[in-house]
């Protein structure tokens, strides 16, 4: 338990609000997870898979109405609309808290409230925060205790005044007493509510079970909570991988990267090197959180515990150290179900077994035309079974970060890589961040989905200031030479007939070798219009000779087309009016110059 009377106070009133039928407070121990998890599995909720197929591991279906995270439903609620900008859905707070409270009152009759403590990051880490969230879901405490730090010892390094992020939670479906359980219990779609609070750094949500509408340290205080934080107090919360690079010399380097979704980041962040002697490690799939050390440069901790992936089309082609991450003490859900009691999944790299039950609890029926798995399937696996995970991916004082890249699924235009100028040039690339978007993605336009930095649905507040905040992170540092150089990748690009120019996956270390040795300036750059490219002869194209001939499409910068990419950028920056710093209104002003030279 705990001395917090802060805390203690709090959870006796939403005990008594939503009139809860008992209190338990985590304790995170694994003889608490397996009461939770036999429970769920004996009420039909859960399944508990083959032991000597997937040992200690659980498959969940959710309610079709709750299967992914629900952008029009999650709210930024600042004092103005002007505060959470054109990238978030604006709420009042005095408004909305009030809508939820009526949700909320009696909400967990005849389910139990848990008291989840858990810190995002290595506990005691100065980088770290904790949070404390309330639930009456057990299935998102089994996931809680994957995915962060959680149980008692957070509670003992909360003390009796320390502070946290409360986070309320509830599936939004009271039980009648008598009344037979739903295998999936939530609200409906209409009265669903993912809000965020961001001046007093609350998160209230209700109404959805599934991912991170309810594991709140995600999305919601690891990105949109700590973005707001981050700007307040002068660091960095970002969608970003970590990895470690260690070249053939065993120099290591640290490099972070955000990419929008299907763009290959957490293939990238457990990349098995195809060229000899080098090295990947990971330190995290998706979040970094950055603060300036005691010698300037930026260090960055993974604030997860966990890996929350996609699992549809993720197999031991594409992806096995995420494979082998999950082959034991794991949860899947909205997967397929096989006969002989394990998992699977389009693209899983094996046909499907007759007889396979799909995410809606039917037998397969491959003749329908429909999936086996949903789009969104995930598997939740703790990162420290990940075989290439980094020796310093726990350590509290973060590791130090030379290189950030971002990226998108671009078929032309950008170039296979090329590195901003200096630190404002680097901030210009990440807000010009996106992907192309077909005329077959439902309700998208044909052109350029702009999702600056990766952060389009996470930032906490307006992304014009986000913009600015990144430039003061620069002027912040003492020792601008310590800041990380800043690149710009695409894996994506092909040629005329739709052919892809670039390899991929493993051959991407090729990109990764010129970054690294940039890093270093043991390398040299061409300076183009759009930033600094590499000599098509230090792009190392051994065992891939085939690829050679595709290096002048793969680093051209075609000044028509980047003219019109302009117009794109301007039309994207227009959302921002006057709240666009100057420092980028200057670097796109400097790039169409170039462009005009």
């Amino acid at each position: 338990m705990t001395k917090h009377k802060k805390l203690s106070e709090w959870v006796r009133e939403w005990a008594e609000w939503c009139q809860a039928s008992q209190v338990h407070w985590c304790d995170g121990s694994s003889e608490e997870n397996q009461r939770l998890l036999d429970e769920m599995t004996a009420s039909g909720m859960g399944v508990r898979l083959n032991e000597s197929k997937r040992p200690n591991s659980y498959y969940f279906q959710s309610d079709p109405s709750d299967v992914a995270r629900v952008e029009d439903r999650t709210f930024i609620c600042t004092p103005t609309k002007e505060d959470a900008g054109p990238n978030n859905n604006w709420a009042d707070p005095a408004e909305m808290k009030e809508t939820l409270r009526g949700f909320y009152r009696g909400c967990m009759q005849g389910r139990t409230l848990y008291v989840i403590p858990f810190s995002m990051g290595p506990l005691g880490s100065n980088i770290a925060h904790i949070g404390v969230q309330l639930t009456d879901s057990p299935y998102v405490v089994v996931n809680m205790r994957i995915m962060t730090r959680m149980g008692q010892a957070v509670l003992d390094l909360l003390g009796e005044d320390g502070e946290f992020v409360p986070c309320m939670h509830s599936i939004g479906s009271p039980l009648q007493p008598g009344q037979k359980d739903a295998r999936w219990p939530c609200a409906p779609i209409e009265k669903k509510y993912i809000s965020h609070f961001s001046e007093t750094r609350e998160i209230w949500s209700y109404g959805s079970g599934y991912g991170g509408n309810a594991l709140l340290g995600k999305k919601c205080l690891a990105l949109r909570i700590a973005s707001y934080m981050a700007k307040e107090q002068g660091w960095l919360a970002e969608h970003m991988l970590i990895m470690g690079i260690t070249n053939p010399e065993g120099k290591k380097k640290y490099i972070a990267a955000a990419f929008p979704s299907a763009c290959g980041k957490t293939n990238l962040a457990m990349l098995i090197p195809a060229m000899p002697g080098w090295k990947v490690e990971t330190v995290g799939d998706d979040i970094a959180w950055m603060k300036f050390g005691p010698d300037g440069r930026l260090y960055a901790i993974n604030p997860e515990a966990g890996f929350f992936g996609v699992a549809p089309f993720t197999s031991m082609e594409t992806n096995p150290n995420a494979m082998l991450s999950m082959k034991e003490n794991s949860i899947f859900t909205n997967v397929g179900l096989t006969p002989d009691g394990d998992v699977w999944w389009e693209g899983i790299g094996h046909d499907m077994p007759a007889g396979t039950i799909n995410w809606k609890n039917q037998v397969h029926d491959p003749a329908s035309g429909q999936p086996c798995s949903h789009a969104n399937a995930r598997f939740t696996a703790p990162a420290r079974q990940c075989p290439v995970i980094d020796v310093d991916w726990e350590n509290p004082a973060g590791v130090p970060i030379s290189a950030m890249l971002f990226g998108g699924r671009r078929p032309s235009t950008v170039p296979l890589v090329h590195q901003a100028f200096d630190w404002n040039h680097g901030v210009f690339l990440g807000s010009i961040v996106g992907s192309e978007v077909t005329a077959a993605a439902i309700g998208l336009k044909a052109g350029v989905r702009r999702d600056p930095f990766a952060m389009l649905p996470f930032c906490g507040y307006n992304m014009a200031d986000y913009f600015g905040h990144w430039i003061r992170i620069g002027e912040a540092a003492r020792d601008k030479s310590q800041l990380p150089k800043i690149f710009y990748v695409n894996w994506f690009r092909k040629d005329e007939n739709g052919k892809w120019l670039w390899p991929g996956y493993g051959d991407n270390i090729r990109v990764l070798e010129w970054i690294f040795n940039r890093c270093d300036e043991t390398v040299g750059a061409d300076s183009k219009a759009i930033g600094l490219l590499p000599k098509k002869e230090d792009i190392n194209t051994t065992g891939i000779e085939s690829v050679a001939p595709n290096l002048d499409q793969l680093l051209d910068v075609n000044k028509e087309l980047w003219l019109a990419e302009c117009e794109s950028i301007a039309e994207n920056y227009a959302k921002f009016g006057d709240r666009l710093p100057a420092e980028i209104k200057a670097q796109f002003e400097a790039l169409k110059k170039r462009l005009a030279e």
